[in-house]
């Protein structure tokens, strides 16, 4: 999962600026934030943070007499630490939290507000949060491999761009076909990356000693992932791009599908039979 790395360095964070620390105010900006009305959101005032955790791709703060909040900030969701009293900004401000030693914002710079809230009462109420996503860091190979091969569906439905390149596997394969070497290679390439990723957030945070301010799905040093006709580091072929819904996924046709150009639906339509098949194709209509 890309929001891993993020969300890890985000929990370092937050967990000296308020665990052990009272909850002194709740400012819900955009109505659309709040997706629960029983507890109400009224109910976390005073109460102290007593713990931090992940479940999925959700932030989740335990507080005092086990009530939740449960955060799932989506593509475009951003923290902000801002000394007390910082009122949520225009426009792109969701909430602010006030807690004695400074003020949380929650923004999105997305007109497409996606980010969430749940309040929630006890640990079973908190379960149904819990998407039953497999913790890749913690898991081995076999616990890797039957999790991978649970269902049949695209790699990329799976994990993700940066993945999924390092591993040299196709966006399109389907987990359910990959062979032993490749699940292997697979399981490798995410250990490495999410590690990787994990370790230079800490690095340019000074571990958790400045709030991360600059929190983006695509990084500097990122292999493919929002590279679109820039060069692989790799191999230096152009970085191609497939769309879908209000999604892009990026890949190497070099490293990743053996040359194989990937049909881009909205594209594809457009050209039908002058659609590039391969690489070369690619790069001659491009005049390279």
């Amino acid at each position: 999962m890309p929001e891993l790395p993020d969300i890890t360095i985000y929990l370092e964070a937050l967990a000296p600026r308020i665990v052990g620390q009272p909850l002194e105010r709740v400012r819900i900006v955009s109505p659309s934030l709040l997706r629960t009305v029983d507890p109400p959101v009224a109910a976390a005032v005073g109460r102290k943070v007593v713990a931090l955790r992940r479940i999925g791709k959700r932030i989740v703060w335990e507080l005092d007499g086990k009530l939740f909040l449960v955060f799932h900030l989506m593509i475009a969701g951003r923290f902000k630490w801002r000394p007390a009293g910082t009122s949520p900004p225009a426009k792109i401000g969701l909430a602010s939290f006030d807690f004695p030693t400074g003020t949380l914002l929650l923004t999105e710079a997305s007109s497409k507000k996606r980010a969430s809230l749940h309040v929630v009462a006890g640990e079973a109420g908190l379960a149904a949060h819990d998407p039953g996503g497999l913790n890749v860091l913690e898991a081995d190979l076999p616990a890797f491999r039957e999790r991978l091969q649970s269902e049949s569906h695209t790699l990329k439905r799976a994990l993700t761009d940066p993945i999924l390149h390092a591993a040299k596997l196709s966006l399109f394969q389907l987990t359910g076909k990959l062979s032993d070497a490749e699940i292997a290679r697979l399981y490798e390439a995410t250990q490495k990356t999410i590690r990787f990723w994990i370790e230079k957030l800490r690095a340019e945070t000074n571990r958790g000693a400045k709030f991360p301010e600059k929190v983006s799905a695509f990084k500097e040093g990122m292999a493919v992932h929002g590279r679109y006709r820039q060069p692989c580091p790799v191999c230096g072929s152009p970085v191609q791009r497939i769309r879908y819904a209000d999604n892009e996924a990026n890949y190497c046709a070099t490293c990743q599908t053996g040359g194989r150009v990937l049909a881009d639906r909205s594209l594809s339509r457009l050209l039908k039979a002058d659609w590039p098949r391969s690489l070369e194709e690619w790069e001659a209509k491009l005049g390279r």
